[in-house]
């Protein structure tokens, strides 16, 4: 009964995404769940696309132009991009965020590398802050809410960003800013290259977790305005990006050894200690707070 509203083609993409959102999202209301997976089923379809090796660019803007013909009333019997248009119209979606997001996995397809934070946050903004507007949609928050939910959005996907540099590297990206890098006289980000600089390397990862510290705590203070029932699965998933923090920060050359990544067991009961008491504190990040004050980064 749990999943009898979630269509299999929903559920089966979702699943193979991200487990840290699979799981914890799995603890959101009946109601609500089937809106979630409505989402996180175009997010991924899209991102898979450009994320598969080699590129589908065919794919990709095959996808996007049925988007756009069902956003005009057409009937693409595509289910996913019909489940999503049907979410948008009903949760009033505003159609930029949606533009911005098909513009970040198209930037993909286009650019390879970021020079300046300004750039990385650009792409952040349409890859994941509107993630979190939508979700702020999905769950009819007030408007106060939405400039934490942009930061939650940007926050997990720079963990993201630093967790998988190895693995974007084989993919011939790399979103970490080269103005970022050169501040600690790295020319590249590569095993062999660091390995020379080691020093500089935990400093430059240390930096990035402070960004990421920074940015994670402007989202938390909007928990406020999540009601209790939703708050779980949302503060799980956030403890679950604290936990790779910690871990990256205790030894910024693991992300070069393996993918860090909570077990599911982990995410399990961490959801169950929210269900108890979603309203305590928030103690996961244990490299917050930094004893500097990291500047305020441009949201749009």
């Amino acid at each position: 009964m749990v999943f009898s509203l979630i269509n299999k083609t929903l559920f089966n993409i979702f699943q193979e995404g991200s487990k840290t959102y699979f799981y914890s999202s799995l603890f959101f209301p009946s109601h609500l769940k089937k809106d979630v997976f409505a989402l996180y089923g175009f997010v991924r379809k899209a991102d898979n696309f450009v994320d598969s090796t080699p590129q589908n660019v065919e794919g990709f803007y095959a996808f996007k132009e049925k988007y756009e013909q069902a956003m005009n009333g057409y009937k693409t019997n595509d289910l996913v991009i019909d489940s999503f248009v049907h979410l948008a119209q009903r949760k009033r979606f505003d159609p930029k965020w949606i533009d911005a997001f098909l513009n970040s996995m198209e930037t993909d397809i286009k650019k390879s590398t970021y020079e300046t934070m300004d750039e990385t946050i650009n792409y952040m903004y349409g890859s994941a802050e509107v993630i979190g507007l939508f979700m702020a949609k999905i769950m009819d928050l007030p408007e106060e809410a939405m400039y934490h939910a942009r930061y939650l959005g940007r926050s997990m996907q720079y963990i993201n960003f630093i967790r998988d540099i190895a693995e974007d590297i084989t993919l011939g990206r790399r979103y970490m800013p080269t103005e970022e890098m050169h501040n600690y006289g790295l020319k590249s980000l590569e095993e062999e290259s660091v390995k020379h600089k080691p020093e500089r390397f935990v400093e430059f990862i240390q930096r990035q977790l402070g960004y990421y510290c920074h940015w994670q705590q402007i989202a938390e203070e909007g928990y406020q305005y999540i009601p209790k029932q939703y708050l779980i699965p949302i503060k799980t998933a956030s403890e679950m990006y604290n936990w790779t923090a910690n871990q990256i920060h205790k030894n910024p050359f693991i992300i070069y050894n393996k993918q860090v990544k909570p077990m599911i067991k982990h995410i399990i009961s961490t959801t169950l200690l929210n269900i108890i008491d979603p309203r305590k504190p928030n103690n996961s990040l244990q490299i917050c707070p930094m004893p500097e004050k990291f500047p305020m980064m441009p949201v749009h």
